[in-house]
Parts: C-alpha cells; structure tokens; sequence
C-alpha cells in the first residue's frame, strides 16, 4: 500500500474565510487515501489524524465520519444523485467526497443543517474553488430537506418487490453480498421454501455490519493472563474465549503489553477457531503445528502460545515478505519453539506427510468482517469470489498434503461465501484423502451452531466477527 498522499488544494486560501473544521478535513483526507491510493481505512485514519495532531473527542468525531461515510457510500451515493441533476461519474472525485461527508452528517449524526452545510462548503472551497462550492451548497441542502427514514423511502427499491434491492440500498451493501449473504445463512440454517430465511434476520446482519466492532483483547498464553487484562480501565471478559477481554474504551495501543505483543487485538471469532483447532484429538504425535498462510500473525501468536503448552513446535509461512515480516513480529518474544518464513502455502518447501496440526487461515473477500473494514464491501467483486476459491483449492490441498495420516488441517475463512467455504471443502473431500470431523463440540462455550459439522460464526448471532471452520483429519 502507497502512503497516503495529501490531495491538491489548489484555493488561494484569504484572510477573511474561516479556516475548514480541521476533524471534517482529516475525515476527507482518509475517504481520498482510500479512493485514490486504495489505502486501507484502519492503516491510513489513525496517521491522517495523527499528522493532524487531533486528540480526544476530535479524533473520535474524524474517525466517525470517515468510517460512517464509507459504510454507507453506496446509500449516500443514491441520495446525492436523487439531489444533482449531474451523474456521479461526471463529478470531480474531491467534490463527491465532500459530498458524501457532509451527506452523512446531515442523515446519521443529525448534524445541524447549517452547521453540516456550512461546514463542508468550507471544505469544497478549499479542495475545489468557490463554482464547486456553490454545488455543494446547492446538494446539501436538499438532501437536508428529508429526514433518513424519508429518504429510504424516496431512493431504496419496495421491500416486498425486491427485499435484496432494497436490503442492498437501504443497509448500503452491494446487492450480490446481500445475495451471498442470504445464501450461506439459508445453506446454513437449512432453510427451505416452505421455511425460508426471514428477511429480518438478513436486515440484523447487515444492520451489525454498519456498526463499528468492538476491541477485543487477546491474552496470548505463555506471555499474558486474560485476568490481568480485566484490571485495565473499563475492560470485561470476553463472551465465548477463555483468552479474551472486550476494550470498552481507550486505545488499545497505549496498553505496554499491546506494545510488547504479550496481548493482542484479535476477534472472539478469530481466537476460536484456532481454538478449536487446538482442541481437536490426535493420536499419535503432536509435536510440530504449521500455520500456512499466517500473516499478518494474529492466529500464529495465539497459536505459537498453545503449541507451547503442548510441548510442540510452531512453522509460521506466509507468501509475501512483508506479512511473513508482520509474522516474525507478532511471534516475538512468543515462548517455546517456533520459526518464520516467506514461503508460497500452495509451494511449501516441507515435506509431504510433516505436520500434525495444519491451520489454513485462507485469503478471502473478507465478507465477514465488514463492519471491521468499512470500505472493503465497495472495493470487492464478485470476480474476485471466483479467484479467490481457486487459490483456496489450491493451498487447501496443499495443506491436505502437508499433513500426516491422523493429523488434522483446520481451514478458515473470514467470510461466508459459500463459494469460499463449504464449496472449497466439499470438492477436497472427492478424493478420499481426508475425512470432516464435527467441529462444534470443540467449542462447547458457544450456542447456536447450526447443524454442523462446520463451524459459522455470525456478527448478528454471536457477536464475532463472521467465521467459518472446517475440521479434515487425514485418513489416508
């Protein structure tokens, strides 16, 4: 990723103008690094309002802004569009960012009119001259002329027509994840026709989904206890993992275990499926565990701690140097034996047959934690689904075949896709290699599994980020 470059401000900028609200211009800085530069939200916001020497409630209200408006740029889009009498394609992109921000001002922070309009033609002013500004105006204040619920109403598709058009408007997600989503959790429920998945239920997940997750700890064993976690200010044990603690308030990165990687951020969902991994009877030897597309190392450290309290050794790989880098990182200081390496998962340089446990925690669209990555629904196809499941063939069936007779691979996905998941696994299972063990009483600290034998976990269910687990031991 580029580093996020400050847009052109060409304005001669005078004496007798206000200077532009410095939280709205950090807002607009990290929509253009993540338009422009395809940077990612959560690596670029915290830097933008660093460099802007924002503090407290004003860097909460830029960070606010910025993730709000890129949730729901697709809703907001079809407002602006419903107020111009100018396609979107044809507008200056600094102009349509601004656009957007003050958009969501006035239709989800229930910022003043005159404060939301004024404000952000301030920010036109600056980044486009005073003809755009004008524009700005103009949009503005008619999208203020009707409330949210108005506005649904006015731009969203009739429920009872198309619910997934309107689902894919009204919750701002493109319609083929709202489509991909509905799939998985009919295959998942086992819905059928007469009992279909309510559209309630889909309207829940996508309603989660616009909410920003929680800050959930992670005490890494061998290096951290989780009730040393819950003496820091304002944190609760985590719901399901006995290594959690939810962060209720403050910045994770001013905790010194944080710093040192005693702790780390990591997801309830993403701790238990390397749990459950864990978990899984092996007959025989269990001395040497591979995590084979490990990075950036969130599972790997959590892992390296559980291998350590078995006595057995952790090999971390990961294709790309820099996240095999993030790796060595993560696993630094981490107790008992482990190694890193920059090593392709579909290519490994082990040997056939070498390892006990495999944790394949594959590359995907990422469709599960979306309320993490805010402006991941926007920049993913549906092209990508297809390249995606065939390098997930791929480096699944090479961790089939980097594990032993009896040992067990543990494939993850961080989205539901049913083509990423049980479609993946299903066409590993055709040559008899492996068989799929019932993956849910290894998490017997959660409720509402489904009918296995593979593992979901729902942000509108369980409150996790959006996992699936699959269990295949080897037979032969």
């Amino acid at each position: 990723m580029s580093e996020p470059r400050r847009p052109n401000r060409p304005v001669q900028w005078r004496p007798d103008r206000r200077p532009v609200d410095p939280s709205r211009l950090a807002a607009y800085d990290v929509l253009r690094a993540v338009d422009r530069d395809s940077a990612y939200a959560n690596l670029a916001a915290p830097k933008i309002i660093a460099d802007a020497d924002l503090h407290g409630r004003d860097a909460a209200f830029a960070t606010a802004i910025a993730y709000g408006t890129l949730r729901w740029r697709g809703f907001l889009d079809a407002v602006i569009a419903a107020c111009s009498d100018r396609p979107l394609e044809q507008m200056d992109a600094n102009v349509l960012d601004v656009l957007r921000l003050g958009a969501h001002q006035l239709l989800f922070l229930r910022t003043p009119p005159h404060a939301a309009v004024g404000e952000n033609v301030q920010l036109a002013r600056l980044v486009g001259g005073e003809s755009r500004a004008g524009f700005v105006n103009a949009v503005l204040r008619r999208v203020g002329e009707r409330d949210l619920d108005t506005w649904v109403a006015e731009v969203a598709p009739v429920a009872a027509q198309d619910p997934i058009g309107h689902l894919a408007v009204a919750q701002s997600h493109p319609r083929w994840i709202v489509q991909a989503l509905f799939d998985s959790l009919t295959s998942w429920r086992r819905a059928t026709p007469d009992q279909p998945v309510s559209w309630a239920e889909i309207e829940d997940l996508l309603v989660i989904n616009n909410e920003p997750g929680e800050v959930t700890l992670v005490a890494r064993p061998g290096r951290s206890r989780v009730d040393d976690l819950l003496d820091l200010p304002g944190a609760r044990p985590g719901r399901w993992s006995p290594y959690a603690a939810v962060l209720e308030s403050g910045a994770p990165g001013d905790i010194a275990e944080v710093r040192s990687g005693d702790v780390g951020v990591q997801d309830e969902g993403s701790q238990l499926v390397t749990l459950a991994l864990a978990r899984v009877p092996v007959s025989g030897s269990d001395r040497l565990w591979l995590d084979m597309a490990a990075g950036p190392g969130g599972k790997a450290a959590l892992l390296a701690g559980l291998a350590y309290e078995r006595g057995a050794a952790l090999l971390a790989a990961d294709r790309a140097p820099h996240r095999a880098q993030l790796v060595a990182q993560a696993l630094d200081g981490a107790p008992g034996s482990r190694l890193t390496i920059a090593a392709d998962g579909t290519q490994g340089p082990w040997l056939p047959g070498t390892f006990d446990r495999v944790l394949l925690d594959a590359p995907c669209t990422g469709l599960g934690v979306l309320r993490r990555r805010p402006e991941a629904r926007w920049r993913r196809t549906q092209a990508d689904v297809s390249e995606l499941a065939s390098l997930q063939r791929q480096l699944l069936a090479s961790a089939i075949d980097a594990v032993r007779i009896g040992g067990v691979v543990g494939y993850v996905t961080c989205s539901p896709h049913l083509a990423e998941t049980e479609m993946v696994v299903d066409d590993a299972m055709g040559d008899g290699l492996v068989e799929r063990i019932d993956a849910r009483p290894l998490l017997p600290e959660l409720a509402d599994l489904g009918f296995g034998p593979d593992i979901r976990l729902w942000p509108h269910i369980h409150g996790t980020d959006g996992m699936y687990l699959a269990l295949l031991r080897r037979v032969r």
